[in-house]
């Protein structure tokens, strides 16, 4: 099962890393060193969550309805595609993940409840884990799709752990368009090539 582990640590990291307002939060936090564990845990604490709120609840409508799987499977494909279509252009048109550190240090429950609205606010994030993990984890068996699961919370906690408490080399790093044209290449045939194999 290790192959279908990784493959699910590879499409967790593709939708995972990207410029957006909860990365750059996590970032300016890790470069402060402000609250750095309970921001990192509620991130990937809430990803985790979300997955298996989208394996148990995918999975369940494929038991009540098979033929699901097959429009739920094109939809993915669709969706991967698609997404790896943007991150191309992206790769095209670079941009920097930029975080600002002046100001006061905020409070733990400042730092909290800012990071949980980040989170569970967006809109975004419920597509990315909830329908998208979770209708790909469904389309491996009942024991794969928990493999796959798996590898998409371990991406998930290893990029916030990586980007909280690596934020002072990250920072410098993503602060290059470069660095953003080669991440968003890589994602962009990622998802292409996963959205392919969903219905070849």
């Amino acid at each position: 099962m290790l192959p279908v582990l990784v493959a699910g640590f590879g499409i967790g990291m593709s939708l995972i890393v990207a410029i957006g307002a909860q990365n750059a939060y996590v970032l300016r936090q890790g470069i402060r060193a402000e609250h750095v564990l309970p921001i990192v845990a509620i991130c990937a604490l809430s990803d985790a969550a979300l997955i298996l709120a989208g394996i148990t609840g995918v999975g369940a409508i494929v038991e009540h309805a098979p033929g699901a799987l097959t429009v739920i499977r094109w939809a993915g494909a669709v969706f991967l595609v698609g997404y790896g279509l943007l991150a191309a252009r992206r790769a095209l048109r670079p941009e920097s993940l930029t975080t600002t550190t002046g100001g006061g240090r905020s409070s733990r429950r400042t730092a909290v409840l800012t990071v949980l609205a980040m989170t569970w606010l967006n809109p975004h994030v419920y597509l990315d884990t909830v329908l998208l993990i979770g209708s790909i984890a469904n389309t491996h068996d009942s024991t794969g799709r928990w493999w796959f699961g798996t590898g998409a919370v371990l991406s998930s906690l290893t990029w916030f752990a990586a980007l909280g408490y690596g934020a002072r080399l990250l920072g410098r790093i993503f602060a290059r368009p470069v660095a953003w044209r080669i991440l968003d290449a890589l994602i962009a045939v990622t998802m292409v090539t996963m959205g392919i194999g969903l219905v070849a």
